[in-house]
């Protein structure tokens, strides 16, 4: 393929038409919504992810609170905006757009076939927890939990491929289960969010590891983690609000469908969490903090009401690991082409059982830190890109475009410093996705963009 030749992945690129656009709340906010109400992103929004004395509200409830409304709020402007108004204005999804900022070339690499890989992260993650909780059945049995790991994994990736349409229909009302069980334990627990003493918590969680070295977190440090977790959860949503964005009317329904599907359910998701540690622990003394555990649930309801609502937990995760499964047999059809779906997301769900059943991961904090610094710069590159190119999408650049991909690779490699202890870089994510945008911005001035190329011109697509 010559540099000024348009590969098919884009020039057969219809875009979405005006006619076929729905409002946000038929689309983009109760989507978002239902991802933010996933009970592997809220369970550990009190601990962050970590084991640190207190988690996340080791500074206190109020700082807990903005912290995570900080968050939200960067999730929405920072890592969906803008790619949401990029799908809007052209109809077309994230791996066309992505062209610009990475090349017609490169875009084939980032941010697609990037985004069909880290699905499996998110698959592995989905079938750690979610065998965890149907292990319940089995009175929590190992051997039974790596069973129902694979069979989770291998279930998914294969309704993923051929029977999406059958969940999403279930799907619709599933995310109302997570959220009935986050009001049944705040109700349960909402007398006790008064006497919450963060220092009690502490000392706590500290008496019962007494060998442990790690330093309770004061009000920056909750920033920061709060920062990282959310952040990184989120990142991948976040590009593919271009997805979301071409199903929009306009500018108007792409914002109100992320301040209210994302900042707005990540706030009652996560918010509604550290109201239900903070009086749980109030409650009943124990430092626990993983909201969605069996152990927590049965100490804030009752030991059989808990192994329940631990299955249903699980069972409402279900449909997202088939939507992780059919993003990754979408991009991968279209990054190789060649290549059978069920070889290349057979491949994938192998990787993603690996990784549940050694436990690696149930290790959130580097899953979400490794998916900020791949999905960071992209986004900070993307927002630059958006603003130099007046608010519009300027079309596929040549090649690999230098400023993209030399952008990406700084974020990213201040990412794997983090990941790594090289340094400690606090808000990684958030990090990340800043260094990609200032090196984009420095690296277009400096010319270091490939040409675009025209496009054809396009019918839509009925």
């Amino acid at each position: 393929m010559s540099e000024g030749r348009l590969p098919d992945y884009i020039a057969k690129a219809s875009p979405n038409p005006p006619a076929n656009r729905t409002a946000w709340y038929k689309s983009t906010a109760p989507t978002y919504a239902g991802i933010m109400l996933w009970f592997v992103f809220w369970q550990d929004v009190p601990t962050g992810g970590t084991a640190l004395p207190g988690g996340t509200l080791a500074a206190g409830l109020g700082t807990a609170l903005l912290a995570l409304v900080a968050a939200a709020l960067v999730c929405h402007f920072l890592f969906y905006l803008v790619p949401g108004l990029f799908g809007m204005k052209t109809g077309l999804p994230l791996y066309v757009i992505g062209s610009s900022t990475y090349g017609a070339k490169g875009g084939f690499i980032m941010p697609g076939f990037l985004m069909g890989v880290l699905q499996f992260g998110w698959l592995g993650v989905n079938t750690y927890f979610s065998a965890l909780a149907v292990s319940a059945l089995f009175g929590g049995n190992v051997v039974a939990q790596k069973i129902i790991m694979v069979l989770w994994a291998v279930v998914a990736a294969f309704v993923g491929l051929k029977g999406i349409q059958y969940v999403a229909k279930v799907a619709t009302f599933l995310p109302a289960i997570p959220f009935v069980i986050l009001i049944i334990m705040f109700v349960a627990t909402v007398g006790n969010i008064g006497d919450f003493d963060a220092q009690k918590l502490v000392q706590a969680a500290q008496a019962s590891n007494p060998g442990g070295t790690a330093v309770p977190l004061e009000a920056f440090g909750v920033f920061a983690l709060m920062l990282t977790y959310i952040v990184g959860f989120f990142a991948t949503a976040g590009a593919a609000g271009a997805d979301f964005g071409m199903n929009n009317p306009d500018a108007k329904h792409v914002n109100l469908g992320g301040l209210t599907g994302i900042a707005g359910a990540t706030v009652i998701a996560g918010g509604l969490s550290l109201l239900v540690a903070a009086g749980a622990f109030a409650k009943t003394g124990s430092p626990a903090l993983q909201t969605a555990s069996s152990g927590f649930m049965a100490a804030v309801i009752s030991d059989g009401w808990a192994k329940w609502m631990a299955i249903l937990l699980a069972i409402a995760a279900f449909p997202s690991a088939c939507f992780s499964a059919l993003i990754a047999a979408n991009s991968f059809k279209t990054t190789l082409p060649n290549v059978n779906p069920f070889v290349s997301v057979g491949i994938g769900a192998a990787v993603s059982i690996v990784l549940a059943v050694t436990g690696w991961a149930g290790d959130v904090i580097i899953v979400f830190k490794i998916i900020g610094a791949s999905f960071g710069p992209i986004c900070g590159a993307m927002l630059v890109e958006y603003f130099l190119s007046g608010k519009q999408w300027s079309g596929p650049r040549a090649g690999f475009n230098p400023a993209g991909w030399i952008s990406w690779a700084g974020g990213f490699a201040l990412g794997l410093l983090d990941i790594f202890g090289v340094i400690a870089v606090p808000a990684a994510p958030v990090v990340a996705f800043l260094v990609g945008a200032l090196l984009y911005g420095v690296l277009a001035k400096a010319g270091l963009q490939s040409a675009v190329i025209p496009m054809p011109a396009a019918a839509p697509k009925a």
